[in-house]
């Protein structure tokens, strides 16, 4: 009877302070976005739309194509061997439309087999800030747009360093929609000096699918384009190569308009360890000419952070 009592009155209680305007504890509601997740291929370029406070640390081995284009298409020069890479992103969101974001940094270690020699360095630093334009949680639907400063604060061994700096302008979308996840970025990035760099352009797509709560098949597409050409003046290989570097490296190749176009597609997955921490693994390769770009395949695994 105490307990009925106690009952009856805990809802006329709740109901009387409802309907005189007291407020009461807040429900907590669904993150719309819970189940986004970052691409993996082409980091430096194609990340998050969303704003969120992670860390993202990254390695990558790629394996550099065997020959490649040189003097304007007069000759095949050997090449060979790898590139590896350890670097960590990092983002801080002020709110769920603005962050200030790092977005290249880390460490390279280059070992040609043949024509160039074995270098190693650290990668420019770059930074800046996006901001979600459109952030539609009932439709799942986010569009972004993000201004980032490339420093040449890099070594020049390692294809960095060079010219002035850079700035990256970039928008990026993201819909969520029944297990599917479909995001893509496109910008380009405009070197201060164009002497010692190329005016170089990209478009990224991913496509992901929850096959369950924590494991998340994925494919991923690259495309970079040379929109202008450098004039050769930086390492070596920029008076040489007839392509530019992708997304990591921009060589500011004066023969760069031979070949404008580098293509890779990517397949992996995620797999979430927890619900602020998982791991992604993905495999990349060009489906343009092999010798027209410095990768013959790309491994990257990495560990995304999020709190």
């Amino acid at each position: 009877m105490k307990n009925y009592l106690l009952s009856t009155g805990l809802l006329a209680g709740l109901s009387i302070a409802a309907q005189a305007g007291v407020p009461l504890a807040p429900v907590a509601t669904p993150d719309a976005f819970a189940n986004a997740i970052t691409p993996i291929s082409n980091p430096t370029l194609h990340g998050n739309p969303l704003p969120k406070t992670n860390i993202h640390a990254m390695l990558m081995h790629q394996q550099l194509s065997d020959k490649i284009s040189v003097g304007n298409g007069a000759a095949k020069a050997p090449l060979g061997g790898d590139l590896n890479l350890v670097a960590v992103q990092l983002e801080y969101a002020f709110n769920e439309r603005f962050s200030l974001i790092a977005t290249k940094d880390g460490y390279i270690d280059f070992n040609p087999d043949n024509t160039l020699t074995d270098e190693n360095g650290f990668a420019n630093i770059a930074a800046g800030v996006k901001y979600a334009f459109i952030y539609d949680e009932p439709s799942q639907f986010v569009l972004s747009g993000s201004a980032v400063v490339e420093l040449p604060t890099g070594n020049r061994d390692v294809f960095q360093g060079y010219g002035d700096g850079a700035v990256n302008l970039i928008g990026s979308a993201l819909k969520l929609y029944d297990g599917w996840q479909f995001s893509g970025a496109a910008g380009v990035q405009l070197p201060f000096d164009t002497k010692e760099q190329s005016v170089t352009g990209f478009a990224s797509a991913h496509v992901s699918y929850h096959v369950t709560e924590r494991f998340v098949p994925l494919a991923e597409l690259n495309w970079f384009r040379v929109i202008s050409e450098g004039e050769g003046t930086g390492h070596v290989a920029s008076s040489l190569a007839d392509f530019e570097g992708g997304d990591l490296i921009n060589l500011g190749s004066v023969n760069a308009s031979a070949n404008k176009d580098i293509v890779t597609a990517a397949i992996g997955a995620r797999y979430k360890l927890t619900n602020r921490l998982n791991i992604g693994a993905a495999y990349e390769i060009p489906l343009t000419a092999e010798e027209d770009n410095l990768m013959k395949s790309r491994v990257t695994v990495d560990l995304v952070w999020t709190f």
